[in-house]
């Protein structure tokens, strides 16, 4: 069964392309940030890999109604927020939004 991937593409000064998938959101301190890591496109044979991918951590800002920026946050605020997802211990993004309704 496909699943719908959160697929977002950065371009670095070099204008190289760089895909990478969301794999959460989470609120912190008023501010949604987004887990990212490297998009892999057969992640199921990848499965077997003794690789791992890279994992980034960036705010996300409202730029319009319809567009978002990723901005990468400093070393110490990413270790703190990883700390964090590990615990469980944020706010579901997705759980504010159904309560306003």
């Amino acid at each position: 069964m496909d699943e719908e991937r959160d697929l977002v593409v950065f371009e670095d000064d070099a204008g190289n392309e760089l895909t990478l998938e969301v794999l959460d959101y989470l609120a912190y301190e008023g501010k949604e940030y987004a887990l990212l890591t490297e998009y892999v496109e057969d992640a199921e044979e990848d499965e077997d890999s003794e690789e791992a991918l890279d994992v980034f951590i960036m705010e996300v800002v409202p730029v319009d109604d319809d567009q978002e920026e990723f901005v990468p946050v400093d070393d110490e605020l990413a270790e703190k927020l990883i700390k964090i997802l590990d615990s469980n211990q944020f706010d579901d993004v997705y759980e504010d939004e159904d309560e306003e309704e």
